[in-house]
């Protein structure tokens, strides 16, 4: 088998049909599978799942409720996966055209590599104004240390040797993973390759709450990992991250007074819920936010 790709699902019964439909009309020459780690799903996904199995032959199913998180059920996919390479997406995303061959034939290159996302097929025109698109030609990186690339978890591949010798997903951390999981391949001299080739239609969050609780999320976690790799290489000065995080708050306060229609609304609380989960990964893991 040389590609195993790996869908880590929890209540995605909305979404979980577009993306086993574009699947089943991806083509290869080589062999591949596809492998659904159910996390313990309380709606209709394991029934879609398995009607899209009927059909499938290259599909399976496995149980990964064990433990609630992606990052348990992406470790519970490719410990069931039989390739020699791993391609995660994501049960809410939509894989282009070309995307099994695109990535599967990137992986017989290199050890591992990321795909580009595309933001308009599944989002409204307002979202697509107020949401930036941070892997459309390029790479993701950091602004702290260690100051690596990284992409989106449901956009990797990486050889399996290396899954396994490196690093699994760290499942303490509910989000930014693929981040940390970026990271240590990278620490470890494994170089993260772009495949432009290999496109990944990818699914915003569009509504005010939602919007606030994944950048408060991020915003916690980003704080965490920068504790974890600050003494990789070297950082702001403590008193220099205090200055940023407070100009922050004056500048959300100044922006009040300006908010007028729903796609500025979407852009203050995405600061706003930043600058929540800055100061509350400062308190949490007792260190200057970033």
């Amino acid at each position: 088998m040389k590609l195993s790709v790996i869908i880590p699902c929890y209540n995605a019964d909305q979404t979980i049909a577009i993306q086993l439909t574009s699947l089943a009309n991806q083509e290869w020459s080589e062999p591949w599978e596809i492998i659904v780690a159910e996390n313990g799903s309380t709606d209709e996904s394991q029934k879609i799942i398995q009607q899209f199995q009927n059909c499938m032959s290259n599909l399976s199913m496995i149980d990964a409720s064990a433990k609630r998180g992606q990052p348990y059920a992406l470790n519970e996919g490719a410990r069931a996966a039989k390739g020699e390479s791993l391609a995660f997406c994501d049960a809410d995303d939509e894989t282009g055209s070309g995307w099994v061959r695109a990535i599967g034939e990137a992986l017989s290159q290199y050890d591992f590599v990321a795909c580009r996302w595309e933001t308009q097929r599944l989002n409204s025109a307002w979202a697509q104004h107020w949401r930036r698109n941070p892997q459309a030609e390029k790479l993701q990186r950091v602004w702290y240390p260690p100051y690596l690339s990284h992409a989106g978890g449901g956009s990797i591949g990486v050889k399996r040797k290396l899954y396994e010798s490196v690093g699994t997903f760290d499942e303490s951390l509910p989000i930014l993973h693929d981040t940390d999981f970026c990271f240590k391949l990278q620490m470890a001299g494994v170089k993260l390759h772009f495949v432009p080739d290999a496109v990944i239609h990818v699914r915003f969050r569009d509504s005010l709450l939602g919007s606030y609780r994944q950048s408060r999320d991020y915003a916690e976690y980003n704080v965490l990992l920068s504790k974890r790799y600050r003494e990789t290489k070297g950082d702001l000065s403590t008193l220099q991250r205090w200055r940023d995080y407070l100009r922050g708050w004056k500048g959300l306060l100044c922006a009040v007074p300006g908010i007028r229609e729903n796609i500025t609304r979407f852009q203050w609380m995405q600061f706003y819920g930043r600058q929540i989960g800055r100061l509350r990964g400062t308190l949490k893991y007792w260190t200057p936010p970033v």
